[in-house]
């Protein structure tokens, strides 16, 4: 069975299509050989939803930025940004096409926290806002708190959108749910006691699900 092969089984395995399966395993097979990372956007459009969600879940668990003192690591990681580099369109257009009505939460709020980690272009930022925005008034708290990290993290890359963003985590730290209100504050600290160093990747946050 080639490499490729075998990613596609750990995403595969599941006992229905949102279970994690082995997600874990498919994080660590394609943080040991990077290349996988093209085949995994590949399988972001597998015919099993199941693939899909779980291509999605590995994809935001290998964006998280190493923090790791080995060397080795952090070439693999940097290996893997990359190579995401080249399929950002790919990504791009998927969240432009995903809806809450035909595509599971669990891939939307994935695809949002991934998003905002990529290499971007301030208009790649225009055109992806719009849906996140949209995504403001899902019914699912995570999808919402995931679409408000990555606008944040767009400013990086679209420095005009900053007033608007900074008024809408002010907005959502006094009238979101839970998990809105808690990482508003945590974001508009960031801002506060740090200046944006816009076009540098800031620090990646994983949501607890």
């Amino acid at each position: 069975m080639t490499t490729r092969a075998n990613l596609r089984a750990l995403l595969a395995q599941g006992r229905y299509a949102l279970s994690a399966g082995r997600v874990k395993e498919a994080v660590a097979l394609v943080r040991a050989q990077p290349r996988l990372a093209a085949h995994l956007v590949n399988l972001l459009f597998d015919e099993d939803p199941g693939v899909r969600q779980r291509a999605a879940d590995v994809l935001e668990r290998v964006t998280v930025r190493v923090t790791a003192k080995a060397s080795v690591a952090r070439g693999r990681s940097a290996a893997i940004e990359r190579i995401l580099a080249r399929e950002k369109d790919a990504i791009l257009g998927l969240l432009m096409e995903v809806r809450p009505e035909t595509h599971p939460k669990k891939l939307r709020w994935n695809l949002a926290l991934t998003v905002g980690r990529l290499p971007l272009t301030s208009a790649d930022c225009r055109r992806a806002a719009p849906v996140l925005y949209s995504w403001l008034d899902d019914t699912s708290s995570i999808v919402k708190t995931a679409a408000l990290q990555c606008l944040f993290d767009m400013t990086r890359f679209d420095p005009a959108s900053v007033p608007a963003v900074i008024d809408l985590l002010r907005i959502h730290s006094r009238s979101g749910t839970a998990a809105m209100r808690a990482r508003c504050r945590i974001l508009l600290k960031q801002l506060e006691t740090a200046p944006r160093s816009f076009g540098r990747q800031t620090k990646s946050y994983r949501l607890i699900h």
